[in-house]
């Protein structure tokens, strides 16, 4: 089974957005295209992060930008912003244990903590990681990309 793709593509739209000069006109079919999706997931994952907080976006094509800092931005709200799980639970437990059987009436509290412990490392971890900091990683922005990405 594959976890959901929206976190790494809206870390993705994040430093995109950050990489670019303030002249380049960040739009949801020029993230399409360094994403290799549809714009239309695109304008999901951005009407999640705007919601957030952490984007804003200019009607038409008028592109977005960040409302914070690369610094001030940790992989944990951008985590937190996409929604990957209902109530902030990492994995979800069993709804309809068959609760005659001796492991399936217990197992939802006996998996529970060990499960919280482990949404709560991530978080953790998640929280220590800036957009700054992956930005730092990649080349300083080149005019001449903008042909190849339409941006």
């Amino acid at each position: 089974m594959q976890l959901s793709s929206r976190f790494p593509v809206a870390v993705q739209i994040l430093i995109i957005i950050a990489w670019c000069p303030e002249d380049v006109k960040v739009t949801s079919e020029a993230l399409a295209v360094s994403v290799n999706t549809n714009p239309v997931l695109i304008r999901r994952i951005m009407g999640y992060l705007k919601k957030a907080g952490l984007i804003a976006i200019s009607s038409g094509t008028g592109g977005a930008r960040l409302t914070r800092s690369t610094e001030e931005i940790t992989l944990l709200a951008v985590y937190r912003a996409v929604k990957l799980t209902d109530q902030h639970a990492l994995f979800g437990l069993h709804v309809h244990p068959n609760a005659y059987c001796p492991i399936g009436c217990r197992i939802n509290d006996v998996l529970r903590p060990p499960l919280e412990e482990a949404r709560n490392a991530l978080e953790e971890s998640l929280a220590k990681v800036t957009i700054q900091e992956l930005l730092a990683s990649f080349p300083p922005f080149d005019y001449t990309i903008l042909k190849h990405l339409k941006l």
